[in-house]
């Protein structure tokens, strides 16, 4: 069996290898860099003129972002990503929690909780049953939006995903259900993307975790599937060509300087528009490395990232790609996450536990060690977060339209890059957002998040669309839920 799994896509990694060269180039992305090691606050600010325009930056121009040390033009960057992330999606940061499905693997990677040869992790494949139990408690505490993550194994198939995918649709509750499951697991063939997109999946993810060849080579061995870079770098390819059209990359800060990633992710974004009509990633993560149980080598990675530089790459994401979601996820501090959320990013997760079975046994992330890939720094619950959000005057949005209304792929890209998007986005912001308030939160959050709802509707009150916010809120007020615009 475990032959024959090593095997399954031989044929497909062999037409990767007979390619002269993939999309990254480790050489011109450090000559990019070098050229760029000084940059003038002329060369700055040329290039932050150009990204007032909201459109995507050349490698170049990024690389130049990067390398700024002054004080006084990172802080002209740090305000206008600020700026854009606004006008392309408003004051609202999308909720959204993992759920783990299995910690079985057949890869080795050396920086993660769940490589095979890790010892100290309690292996576990959830049940059909198990499976509903973890969503309940997740509906039950207000989720709308999940990413289901798998090891990779014989265990875990395409098939397997799939009725999964469906078991996590089918649960429903008095208040709601999960509108929307995203999905994070291994690489996959164009066959079995298209097994995917026939049970509505959200947006597929997968995060080549170091665009850097050698480091690559270093973190991920030989004789495993993930040990072939290719495969996985082209993954994107085939969910494009399988028509899954909305998808998400990234990259493990830590595994490599943080420069040289941010530059690959770009290059990954610019593959993907010139091969597929414009449609770049719907979404990039920046997850740094955090412990792991029984995994010596996430404890003092080499080249961790520092606050200072983490804040600092969201910004150059967010100018580089501004009408690209950015991701940040509870691996990072709540103090971290208050810093970076108003430089550009647009979803986080809440009251998440990353341990297989978390949901059912835990109230917290980081209390199941032996089942968990990481360690995260926010294991605050869903409403304390919310709570949060709400005192930085951002509104939580719990939204799914645009996917389930066909809103994805060149669609949303045309939306998006017109700066268009966030007149879906806060409407519908404010819908989901009413829908918690009621079912789900604190009297306190529940207080405080009113204040929050009639601040952003007082933005709609002059555009045709608010009678239709003002109705929609009234019905679901008299217990209507769903309504979207």
């Amino acid at each position: 069996m475990k032959m024959n799994f090593l095997q399954k896509y031989q044929k497909e990694f062999a037409e990767y290898d007979r390619l002269d060269h993939d999309f990254i180039d480790d050489m011109k992305i450090w000559d990019q860099l070098n050229k760029w090691e000084n940059p003038s606050r002329e060369d700055v600010r040329l290039v932050l003129k150009k990204a007032e325009q909201c459109v995507r930056l050349e490698p170049e121009e990024t690389a130049i972002l990067i390398q700024n040390k002054d004080e006084t033009t990172i802080q002209e960057m740090y305000e206008l990503a600020q700026q854009l992330k606004k006008e392309v999606y408003g004051d609202r940061i999308v909720f959204f929690a993992p759920l783990y499905i299995s910690d079985e693997c057949a890869n080795n990677c050396v920086y993660c909780g769940f490589r095979r040869s890790n010892s100290a992790i309690h292996r576990k494949t959830l049940s059909m049953d198990e499976i509903e139990q973890e969503v309940r408690i997740m509906i039950e505490e207000g989720q709308k939006r999940t990413v289901l993550v798998y090891g990779e194994s014989p265990t875990t198939d395409i098939d397997f995903i799939c009725e999964t995918v469906k078991k996590v649709y089918s649960v429903k509750t008095e208040h709601g259900e999960i509108r929307r499951a995203n999905i994070n697991c291994a690489p996959l063939s164009v066959e079995e993307l298209q097994k995917l997109k026939a049970v509505g999946i959200g947006t597929f993810q997968v995060f080549q975790e170091t665009y850097h060849h050698q480091t690559y080579r270093e973190v991920h061995p030989k004789g495993t599937i993930k040990g072939h870079y290719r495969w996985r770098l082209y993954c994107m390819d085939r969910a494009q060509q399988a028509g899954v059209d909305d998808n998400g990359i990234g990259v493990l800060f830590g595994l490599y300087d943080w420069r040289f990633e941010v530059m690959g992710l770009l290059y990954h974004t610019i593959h993907l528009e010139e091969t597929f009509n414009g449609v770049g990633p719907h979404t990039i993560s920046i997850p740094r490395i955090t412990p792991a149980t029984g995994t010596p080598y996430s404890q003092n990675p080499k080249y961790a990232v520092s606050d200072s530089d983490f804040k600092k790459l969201v910004a150059v994401l967010r100018l580089s790609v501004p009408y690209t979601g950015l991701i940040c996820t509870a691996r990072e501090s709540e103090e971290v996450r208050k810093e970076v959320i108003p430089l550009g990013i647009t979803q986080i997760d809440g009251g998440t536990r990353i341990g297989v079975g978390g949901y059912a046994k835990s109230q917290k992330a980081n209390q199941l060690p032996d089942k968990e890939q990481f360690t995260i720094g926010d294991s605050r619950t869903l409403d304390d977060v919310i709570k949060e959000i709400c005192d930085m005057d951002y509104i939580p949005s719990f939204c799914t339209a645009c996917y389930r209304s066909g809103r994805t792929g060149e669609h949303f890209m045309k939306v998006a890059k017109s700066r268009f998007v966030h007149n879906y986005c806060l409407p519908n912001a404010i819908l989901t957002f009413k829908e918690y308030l009621l079912d789900y939160a604190s009297e306190e959050t529940r207080l405080r998040g009113e204040e929050v709802l009639k601040q952003h509707l007082e933005q709609f009150k002059d555009k045709p669309v608010y009678n239709t916010i003002v109705r929609n809120l009234q019905r679901i007020e008299l217990g209507e839920r769903d309504l979207r615009l």
